[in-house]
């Protein structure tokens, strides 16, 4: 069974990972596909696609917007 993903009594759930990922947009342009696809399973994310996709969806999911600069 994947890691994240637990059954109890027969239904199903998501445990969300202890540790949010700290990489960065370089990171995730650099990072194997492997480590990627790990990545997204662990957070019961699907890591179907191209390395391309994965790429990007992983930066889309994980980075958050840079908010330096705007007023409050």
């Amino acid at each position: 069974m994947e890691s994240g993903k637990q059954q109890v009594n027969g239904v199903g759930f998501f445990q969300m990972p202890l540790h949010y990922p700290r990489y960065t947009m370089k990171d995730y342009s650099d990072m194997p596909e492997w480590k990627l696809d790990r990545l997204l399973a662990e957070y019961g994310l699907s890591a179907e696609g191209d390395l391309d996709y994965k790429r990007r969806f992983a930066m889309g999911a994980f980075l958050w917007p840079d908010f330096h600069g705007v007023n409050q």
